[in-house]
């Protein structure tokens, strides 16, 4: 597939929302097999992630970090505590507020998940420096856009 100019007209192929969007996509089904094994979806994966690096936090965090709403990540957050990988507790100081916290056994899984990012990184054929290269550059794109939000 030849590149064409970003937004020189309404093709499919010169949309870069189309190129974010389908690579999303195939990255989400490379991740499928490989959170299988560990009994996860994606969404449970990118929920334990943010887990691992701070536990406690509200269910309200942890959607404003994954860029989502909390009525979405709800079934998310009641499956994981239903298999035992984390435990939904009202917060003390403010009964309203909902935070999840790790259990022993969903501690346990992000030491079977180490190899994951690593699998990721050998599929793409990239060294690792231009990969952290062109994350950061989405992450200024991405950054950009939701402060262009209204």
């Amino acid at each position: 597939m030849a590149s064409q100019e970003i937004g020189s007209d309404l093709g499919l192929d010169s949309q870069l929302c189309f190129t974010l969007y389908s690579t999303s996509l195939l990255m989400t089904k490379f991740y499928k097999p490989l959170l299988k094994g560990l009994g996860l979806t994606y969404p449970q994966y990118l929920v334990l992630l943010t887990l691992w690096q701070a536990d406690g936090q509200s269910a309200g965090a942890i959607s404003r970090r994954l860029m989502t709403d909390t009525g979405s990540l709800t079934p998310v957050f009641k499956r994981l505590e239903a298999d035992g990988l984390l435990q939904r507790v009202r917060s003390r100081r403010d009964e309203r507020v909902v935070e999840l916290f790790l259990t022993e056994r969903g501690r346990a899984l992000h030491e079977q998940a180490r190899e994951i990012p690593d699998c990721v990184i050998m599929a793409s054929g990239q060294p690792h420096e231009e990969l952290a290269e062109l994350k950061g550059r989405l992450e200024a794109l991405r950054d950009r856009l939701q402060e262009a939000m209204p």
